[in-house]
């Protein structure tokens, strides 16, 4: 009786383990990161053009090769048109991320020692990440420091379009250069994130590919995806 209960748990097993093993990015993430990508590249280079009609920090001015959009008012209108697509790509993203677990999977937990060793290591130039399945605790904190960004990117930027309506917002954001302001810093910080990501990407091609492929399969806790 023992041995035929233990047979049928190890195959129960079996049976759920190839349903809670997944590739370590699943299509929707895919899907999502690159569509991502592209709505960032597209209100970070016409969120230039709109800058240089109005400039924050005196002297400071993008080039022209690297604005989307020929003036103001057409790199306004691209601005707009990579904002719908941030804030649903976005909106879906965060909704994936909480639902299936993956950013308490991925993105937690954050232990001080682990910081300090993973910039050790930096510094040293030992950057080799042969396991692409989990992220060391830099990478965890420039991840949740990115999201934020886009989340105080979204809000400034509504208070931005609409600061009559969204009054109360905009006084909440220091008025309106205020609100500019940290619209400004926020997207220095995710250019900063972006040249990080696309140089660690580069240094570590697989990375990359996993993004493209899917990665290795991996066996998660709940079957989470």
């Amino acid at each position: 009786m023992t041995m035929t209960g233990s047979s049928f748990r190890d195959s129960d097993a079996t049976l759920i383990a190839p349903r809670r093993a997944k590739r370590l990015h699943p299509p929707a993430v895919r899907v999502m990161h690159w569509a991502n990508a592209l709505a960032m590249i597209v209100m970070i280079t016409s969120g230039w053009g709109i800058y240089d009609d109005y400039v924050i920090v005196n002297g400071l001015h993008f080039n022209g090769h690297f604005r989307l959009g020929g003036w103001a008012a057409e790199s306004l209108q691209w601005h707009f048109a990579g904002m719908w697509l941030l804030m649903a790509n976005g909106a879906a993203y965060l909704a994936y991320g909480f639902a299936t677990g993956r950013f308490r999977e991925r993105l937690l937990p954050i232990r001080p020692g682990d910081v300090l060793r993973t910039v050790k290591d930096t510094l040293r130039l030992k950057i080799a990440h042969e396991d692409i399945t989990a992220y060391n605790a830099v990478q965890k904190i420039l991840y949740i420091v990115a999201i934020s960004a886009g989340v105080s990117q979204v809000v400034t930027g509504v208070a931005i379009w609409k600061p009559m309506q969204l009054s109360w917002l905009v006084d909440l954001l220091g008025g309106f250069q205020g609100a500019r302001l940290i619209h400004f810093l926020g997207m220095a910080v995710l250019v900063g994130f972006l040249a990080v990501h696309v140089l660690l990407a580069l240094l570590v091609p697989s990375t990359l590919w996993a993004m493209l492929s899917g990665g290795p399969v991996v066996r998660r806790k709940g079957g989470s995806s």
